[in-house]
């Protein structure tokens, strides 16, 4: 994968052209439970650096990546789903009770139980793309609806694949109602969310979650906050 033309790709899908201190773009999926816990880690490592850089401007972007691109919109039965993907539920369980293990370190209590359908994540990305957009949305609003999506999935196990699941979350963030439903209902909006998924995947993304800080350095996985905070300092050393 070219690091720069991954970078140059990042770049061009967010709406933001401004360039802050700290610039950290994430791709993600809001089904990855390591997503979850990386968001986690990076909000701890956010903290320290804010705690020392008080001044200076963070922004976080957040990029659309499927872990199932190819489900149905109606998603699929979860137990089916783990099944297959793991090769049975022994391996399955065994698997997620270390990621439940690692999600408890993280302050997060995650029940993988409640999940009855595992959904196509379409919508949920375009929910996000269109929460960084409007007026007033940024990072901040953007990282609000990709919260409220986690804890609706990983905690509640609400189908996050459902229409109305996704405006009830978008009304909770502030999102106009009627308005969210157009973008969501929109075609040319959802294949410009699945071209943006396809493109990083053709870069070379494979797993996620992915960092990337000031369009200069590449993180991949759910790292600890301090090899995330170590990141940003020589990202923005490098600035």
């Amino acid at each position: 994968m070219s690091d720069a033309v991954l970078l140059a790709l990042l770049s061009e899908s967010v709406i933001s052209v401004t360039q802050p201190a700290i610039r950290i773009d994430v791709v993600s999926d809001v089904v990855c439970p390591w997503c979850y816990i990386g968001k986690r880690h990076l909000e701890q490592a956010l903290a320290t650096w804010r705690a020392n850089h008080a001044d200076a401007p963070v922004e976080v972007r957040w990029h659309p990546f499927q872990l199932n691109p190819d489900l149905p919109p109606e998603g699929k039965d979860r137990r089916a789903y783990l099944e297959a993907k793991f090769g049975g539920p022994e391996r399955a369980a065994a698997i997620y009770a270390r990621v439940k293990a690692a999600g408890a370190n993280a302050g997060l209590a995650m029940n993988f139980d409640a999940i009855k359908q595992q959904p196509n994540t379409l919508l949920a990305h375009a929910l996000i793309a269109y929460a960084q957009s409007v007026e007033g949305g940024g990072g901040g609003r953007g990282d609000a609806v990709v919260e409220r999506l986690f804890c609706a999935y990983f905690v509640a196990g609400e189908f996050v694949g459902d229409l109305n699941v996704l405006l009830r979350i978008a009304a909770g963030c502030g999102l106009d109602v009627d308005a969210t439903r157009d973008v969501l209902q929109d075609d040319a909006t959802l294949q410009q969310i699945a071209a943006q998924d396809a493109a990083v995947r053709q870069q070379g993304v494979s797993g996620v979650p992915f960092f990337v800080f000031n369009q200069r350095l590449a993180l991949s996985g759910a790292q600890p906050p301090d090899v995330l905070l170590q990141t940003m300092r020589e990202a923005a050393s490098a600035a």
